[in-house]
């Protein structure tokens, strides 16, 4: 845990979903509607600094946060993005995965 890190200072009444390594939340600046973050407990800077046991929870929350969408928003698709570094788009140095729904078409 970091102490200047946002994710791991994230209030817990904004958590939608948990397991032992992993957590999910509504992004704050959301790119569509019911866009999720899939956010790392493990305070590192990307996914692939993860144990498979940690990326596996993280999936895992991945799809429990597809079904919740699929349920409140019914989007048309997803994009599922995991940004990895800064030259790659990464804002927040810590690990975590977007899900993104899509409308249309």
């Amino acid at each position: 845990m970091e102490n200047s890190c946002v994710f791991c200072n994230i209030n817990n009444e904004n958590i939608l979903f948990q397991n032992e390594h992993a957590f999910v939340i509504p992004d704050k600046f959301p790119q569509s509607k019911g866009h999720l973050l899939v956010i790392s407990k493990k305070h590192v800077k990307t996914y692939f600094e993860l144990s498979s046991d940690e990326k596996a929870a993280m999936l895992v929350l991945l799809d429990l946060a597809k079904i919740h969408t699929d349920e409140y928003h019914f989007p048309n698709g997803y994009n599922v993005s995991i940004n990895a570094g800064e030259a790659a788009g990464q804002i927040i140095m810590h690990a975590h995965i977007h899900l993104i729904p899509r409308y249309g078409r």
